[in-house]
């Protein structure tokens, strides 16, 4: 029920939000990237480099004309075998180690993408779209995690949740506290690269939660297939704020 409140209200307020990156819908062009298995341009081994994955993304922007690339809620995405850091459920919450029982990784990895990826140049300017206070911040600095990392609490007619800024820059989390007050449209951060960003080419993982189940400076941006509905159910498609889908 507080799920459908929640896409409820977002829908209901969808003028109000400000532009989460710079982009203007009459102007700029979005690529719709796709990174699962049906994808024949982008081979594993390009993904597992970052450099050649990089090239690859700005090819695409650059031959497109598109000022970013966009896609990747609800996408069953393989390019997550690059890293072990997928191949393991998360810990129930974010106090808590997680823990790999020997035969999980080889039963289901974790692969589907419960954000928006927005793909542009390192340094690309990010936004609040709405008031709310920093819930936490942290630089999650490992191999293709979300490096520095920031999440917003906001509130909606008496409705709280949280946006989550993934891939940032480290100059990003300086001079923050938890409960520091951000307003619509303050710079937030900006895109980080690759040796602050989890070892990505440079691009914002933006999502949102409705509840953080314990988390601070981390949720989980990719689960198991199997459990699709109940990781969906708490994280609302990100559009609803981005509003960038074409």
């Amino acid at each position: 029920m507080a799920a459908a409140a929640l896409v409820s209200i977002l829908q209901k307020h969808r003028q109000a939000f400000h532009p989460v990156v710079p982009f203007d819908p009459a102007r700029d062009k979005l690529y719709p990237f796709d990174l699962t298995d049906k994808n024949t341009e982008l081979s594993p081994e390009q993904i597992a480099d970052t450099e050649s994955f990089a090239v690859y993304i700005n090819k695409t922007l650059q031959a497109h004309h598109c000022k970013y690339g966009i896609g990747g809620y609800d996408e069953h995405r393989t390019l997550y075998a690059r890293s072990k850091h997928f191949d393991h459920s998360p810990p129930v919450s974010g106090s808590e180690a997680a823990r790999t029982s020997p035969g999980e990784a080889a039963t289901e990895p974790r692969r589907l993408h419960l954000g928006i990826d927005i793909w542009g140049p390192a340094g690309t300017k990010v936004m609040s779209p709405l008031d709310g206070i920093i819930h936490s911040f942290a630089f999650n600095n490992n191999d293709s995690d979300y490096g520095a990392t920031l999440v917003l609490t906001h509130n909606l007619e008496g409705l709280g949740f949280h946006t989550l800024y993934g891939h940032l820059s480290l100059n990003s989390l300086k001079n923050l506290h938890e409960g520091k007050n951000i307003r619509k449209g303050d710079v937030i951060g900006e895109f980080g690269m690759r040796f602050e960003n989890g070892n990505w080419p440079p691009h914002l993982h933006f999502q949102i939660i409705r509840d953080m189940q314990g988390w601070k400076g981390d949720y989980p941006g990719v689960c198991k297939y199997s459990e699709r509905q109940q990781w969906l159910e708490n994280c609302p498609d990100p559009d609803l704020i981005l509003q960038m889908r074409q």
